[in-house]
């Protein structure tokens, strides 16, 4: 490849850029020359421009009381046959963070506290570039939202995203609303969008979801926000079933597959998967539907008595007996009693992931956010 690549450097970019992200890192170190091919600018936006499938998963937890934070993220891989945890992703960082959000193989973190000057950070575990944020106003109930098209912008030379943080507020009228701050990595600074949102539902598992342009945040209402980057507007979608269809509290997450944003809910009717067709008609499709007796049969090692213990939940500070962690490329990863399972909804497999004493004694999580691949640079000038 090597005295090939000297003739004709277009035969070795072909090949290279063929193979899957997770191979670059190892690829550098055959040679120099493969080394700077996949460091061009130009190779690793076009390496971007895959469709990346999902990786695996970040989970991070939290006490239960107090104000410290756990420092450990588990990374949990989705190709392995055995599932093994993976604990030391993020030692490239300064410091020890608390995951926020991902978008495209990107990743948000803050400090953990306590501390004296929290700061966020965006980094790219795959090739260890970090770069540090200003934070203003620093709260531990802040939720942040990455959004990142790796596609755009191909003959780009750096990572070009944006990080918005969403806050509730109160407004004259004593309604509910919800306000948006951007950081643009193109201004490397912070704006307050004019946009608001007037909304009486809180935010929900706090994770926002970038799908064409637009993030999603699923709340506790019968109701999800919705917020397009560019345009800076922001709007409420109505969730497929109102919260009066169901007799006990059912769950629910968000995610995006095949580039449409999923609606994953669990409940009496059993297990429903939507796809939003029309974000302004709130007109969603219905992709799949289980009850919960076939659920049951059909993975008889991992499920028992699920009707008697999904519909047991009358209150929402009752800990669900299935909870949904997170969703992306038909992967859905969840908590089944003490144990983290991952479905595959399109070849219908169920996999035993881990019990959740490998995670410690706190089986509360904080973060579970899914991770793809990604080879485009940190901009760090």
């Amino acid at each position: 490849m090597g005295s090939v690549g000297e003739q004709n450097s277009d035969i070795p970019f072909d090949v290279l850029s063929r193979l899957p992200t997770k191979y670059m890192p190892r690829l550098k170190c055959v040679c120099k020359g493969w080394n700077r091919l996949i460091s061009d600018p130009i190779f690793m936006k076009v390496q971007s421009r895959k469709k990346e499938p999902v990786s695996g998963f970040f989970c991070q937890q939290r006490f239960r009381l107090g104000n410290e934070d756990i420092t450990t993220i588990t990374h949990i891989p989705v190709g392995k046959q055995e599932a093994k945890l993976f604990q030391t992703v993020f030692d490239f960082l300064p410091e020890h963070v608390v995951l926020l959000a991902s978008c495209n193989g990107l990743v948000c973190g803050r400090s953990c506290f306590p501390r004296i000057d929290p700061c966020l950070y965006i980094c790219n575990p795959l090739n260890h570039e970090w770069m540090r944020l200003t934070w203003e106003e620093p709260s531990r109930e802040d939720t942040f939202a990455l959004a990142f098209d790796p596609c755009r912008d191909l003959l780009g030379t750096s990572t070009k995203f944006k990080l918005i943080r969403v806050k509730q507020i109160e407004i004259e009228s004593k309604a509910l609303c919800f306000s948006f701050d951007i950081y643009s990595s193109d201004t490397r600074a912070w704006k307050k969008s004019e946009e608001i949102c007037k909304c009486n539902s809180n935010l929900y598992k706090n994770k926002g979801f970038y799908v064409e342009g637009v993030l999603h945040w699923l709340t506790d209402g019968d109701e999800m926000l919705t917020f397009h980057v560019e345009n800076e507007l922001s709007w409420l979608v109505s969730v497929p079933l109102p919260a009066i269809e169901f007799r006990s509290i059912p769950e629910a997450c968000i995610g995006d597959s095949d580039d449409r944003l999923h609606y994953v809910l669990v409940s009496q009717y059993g297990l429903q998967i939507w796809f939003l067709e029309d974000y302004f008609e709130s007109k969603w499709s219905l992709k799949l539907s289980k009850t919960l007796e076939e659920m049951e049969e059909q993975h008889m090692m991992f499920l028992y008595n699920l009707r008697e213990r999904v519909t047991q939940r009358l209150a929402v500070d009752m800990e669900p007996w299935v909870d949904l962690l997170a969703f992306k490329d038909g992967y859905l990863l969840m908590r089944v009693s003490r144990n983290i399972m991952l479905y595959n909804i399109e070849t219908n497999r169920m996999r035993l992931l881990c019990s959740l004493s490998k995670f410690g004694t706190h089986s509360t999580f904080c973060t579970v956010l899914p991770y793809s691949l990604s080879l485009v640079p940190l901009d760090q000038a």
